[in-house]
């Protein structure tokens, strides 16, 4: 495991674990490639959130909006797959009432 030398770590090397600390002392992060997996991750996920839902309420829907992109991540080397994928789950799902769909909303 790589990490930014944070004193919490400390806590993965007691449980075993290798742990390799990477101390950017005074660089930019961006210009380690250790971190630039990060970064493109952060930078995609930032932009992904400015650019598809510029006219929503984020505070409002963050939850559905971040829940979206958590899905297309977990499955980003199964692209071609994903229009199926949705089209199975929304035919399984079905109809619901509104009072059901309500409940979403309710619990952000």
């Amino acid at each position: 495991m790589l990490s930014d030398g944070l004193a919490c770590f400390a806590g993965v090397s007691a449980s075993g674990c290798l742990h390799i600390p990477i101390i950017a002392s005074g660089r930019k992060p961006n210009a380690l490639p250790e971190f630039r997996w990060i970064n493109t991750v952060l930078g995609n996920v930032k932009a992904s959130l400015s650019d598809a839902y510029p006219a929503f309420d984020f505070s409002k829907y963050a939850g559905r909006y971040l829940t979206a992109i958590a899905y297309r991540f977990n499955r980003r080397f199964q692209l071609n797959r994903l229009p199926e994928r949705l089209r199975v789950a929304t035919l399984a799902t079905g109809p619901r009432p509104e009072a059901w769909l309500q409940l979403a909303d309710d619990s952000c």
